[in-house]
């Protein structure tokens, strides 16, 4: 973990009025430094040497906190786990409908596509928007190639 990581991560925690405790600054911190899309599982093995008494709970608690203040989104890949997205830099996800795979897509004017639909949703439905998280679902190049799929024939 880098000290700009660090650093940021910290900044985040207190930003949101969160009290920082290890556990929530070292989730957080693994989720800002590794872009795989973990699910609770995975972050509580990747963090048991550094925090050996984390528990499942605790991860789920904190994520779920997190999810809560819009720092970070859960993502549904299909097969039935929930995954983490640390969302520090504006971005959408690209999902395989075939093998789960999770992609971070950033586009430049992506702030300003979320608030054009935002604005397009409130206008149609009269929702007050508050949040939006957008996804869109493929075949990643892996299982295109595997499944012998391209644009040609897909109708």
């Amino acid at each position: 973990m880098t000290t700009d990581v660090t650093d940021q991560t910290l900044q985040v925690l207190k930003d949101h009025g969160l009290r920082v405790t290890p556990q929530r600054h070292i989730i957080l911190s693994y989720l800002a430094s590794h872009h795989n899309h973990p699910s609770v599982e995975m972050i509580r093995v990747a963090l048991s040497r550094k925090l050996p008494n984390l528990g499942a709970a605790t991860i789920y608690n904190t994520l779920n906190t997190f999810v809560d203040l819009g720092i970070v989104v859960e993502l549904q890949n299909g097969d039935g786990s929930t995954h983490y997205d640390y969302f520090g830099t504006p971005h959408y996800h690209a999902i395989c409908t075939n093998c789960g795979r999770i992609t971070d897509v950033t586009y430049p004017d992506f702030s300003q596509v979320e608030r054009k639909l935002e604005a397009k949703t409130a206008e149609f439905t009269g929702y007050l928007i508050s949040g939006n998280h957008m996804e869109v679902y493929g075949l990643c190049p892996d299982c295109q190639k595997k499944l012998r799929v391209n644009k040609e024939n897909i109708k």
